[in-house]
């Protein structure tokens, strides 16, 4: 990180806010359009999205997408989207019709699960314009076929093994961006970017857990 002070401008009622860790400052980031993407807030919760300071929102979620939701997360959002659209339990022409869409409404990216088939990575290409982020959960998946197919970026999310698995893609296609899980702590996330990690998604609290704390503090100052 660079040691130039950097002014800080907040306001009474935006101190709040869910903040990335900032160690995901060291990762070189990935430009998309001529925006330096370091760090992504995996969330389609609309209230995190307008109270954090990552660069990106991460928006998958474990239902089958529809356009409904990604208007009301492209109307809310300040900041850029990757939007989910499917590749797990939807297949098929619905992915790229649903990217299509997601195209349309003003994602700067679409992300695909990693059950997607390369034929539909490949149908997504030659539809759409936009990046195309491949989930890759495995250090033996075929990482040349989802390049090959059309991928513009690769979402690393393998848990424990996810730095070796970046390491992994680093050495089969060193240009290729990655996005990657960090985990939980300065030191997971410092492994994960020296492994090869462009870029960083960081799940936030819950609101449930935010909210908790909030309340806890009510609690205290009524004592």
């Amino acid at each position: 990180m660079s040691n130039t002070f950097i002014p800080e401008i907040t306001t009474p009622l935006r101190q709040k806010m869910v903040k990335v860790p900032e160690v995901i400052q060291y990762a070189s980031g990935i430009k998309v359009y001529g925006k330096l993407i370091k760090s992504l807030v995996f969330s389609t919760d609309i209230a995190v999205i307008r109270n954090t300071n990552a660069n990106a929102v991460m928006a998958v979620y474990p239902f089958t997408p529809q356009p409904v939701i990604t208007h009301a997360l492209m109307m809310a959002s300040d900041i850029p989207v990757f939007c989910g659209v499917g590749g797990g339990l939807t297949q098929g022409k619905r992915v790229v019709n649903l990217a299509l869409d997601a195209e349309f409404e003003g994602a700067m990216a679409v992300v695909v699960n990693a059950p997607t088939a390369n034929d539909i990575i490949k149908r997504m290409r030659n539809t759409i314009d936009i990046p195309i982020v491949v989930t890759i959960v495995s250090e033996h998946e075929d990482i040349r076929g989802r390049i090959e197919a059309g991928a513009t970026i690769l979402n690393i999310s393998g848990a424990k093994k996810t730095p070796k698995i970046v390491r992994n893609v680093k050495e089969i296609c060193p240009s290729i961006p990655i996005i990657a899980t960090g985990g939980p702590t300065d030191e997971s996330i410092m492994e994960t970017i020296e492994a090869g990690a462009n870029a960083i998604s960081y799940t936030p609290p819950t609101n449930a857990e935010i909210f908790s704390e909030v309340m806890r503090k009510y609690r205290s100052e009524k004592e």
